[in-house]
């Protein structure tokens, strides 16, 4: 754990300059990186501990954080659904704009994400169509609802450990293409779960991440 999150931090010291001020609430953001193996996170704990990696570095590893990812039902596991695994909210992001004041009101039409609102870790927004290169597609494995895709061929990429598969994608910008081309967590299928399949089709392996101890008071400096 200790070189990831050497990794992680040289990583944010060359990225790019924030888009606002950080705000001490910070408990919600899209990941700055992929672990960069596609789809292939490690499953659901690996894709929490790239969450709780990129929360350390930039000051807030004391909260406990979750990937915002579904799981279909595989070798006698249960099917998990994203909105289950992230806590009550409410949430906020870098610059302490709320985003959604709970779970039922991020998955309505109030909710507050957009391609200027969804931030990085670091504050910094993300590729979105238009940009070069389009970097919108992010994985989550859910329905508009925050459950899980289910549909054929969809296998979450053998639940985020593969690289083969395919799994359903949000638009973080909230525009272009699919079948929900508006929706942030499930715009349409991925053409596959590798790194080149997700960049080929405007995606670069990144997820969500939330903070599912939210409304504990927090402070902007803290680290473990």
């Amino acid at each position: 754990m200790k070189h990831t999150i050497v990794a992680v931090a040289i990583l944010a010291a060359f990225s790019a300059a924030p888009v606002a001020a950080q705000d001490s609430n910070m408990s919600f953001f899209i990941t700055s990186a992929g672990p960069g193996n596609g789809a292939a996170l490690g499953g659901l704990a690996g894709a929490d501990q790239h969450c709780q990696d990129l929360a350390y570095a930039a000051g807030f590893g004391d909260l406990t954080w979750r990937a915002y990812l579904s799981a279909i039902s595989m070798g006698g596991e249960a099917a998990v659904n994203a909105r289950d695994r992230i806590g009550t909210g409410p949430w906020h992001n870098y610059a302490g704009v709320m985003i959604a004041q709970g779970v039922q009101d991020l998955h309505s039409e109030a909710v507050n994400l957009t391609k200027e609102t969804i931030l990085t870790e670091q504050g910094s927004m993300v590729n979105g169509r238009g940009d070069s290169p389009n970097q919108h597609d992010i994985l989550t494995g859910s329905n508009l609802d925050g459950t899980v895709n289910t549909a054929e061929g969809h296998d979450a990429c053998s639940n985020w450990t593969s690289g083969e598969g395919s799994a359903r994608v949000g638009h973080h910008d909230r525009q272009g293409g699919g079948e929900n081309p508006t929706s942030w967590n499930s715009a349409h299928g991925s053409r596959g779960c590798s790194q080149e399949n997700l960049q080929a089709t405007g995606g670069n392996g990144y997820f969500y991440c939330f903070a599912i101890d939210a409304q504990q008071d927090q402070s902007p400096a803290r680290k473990e």
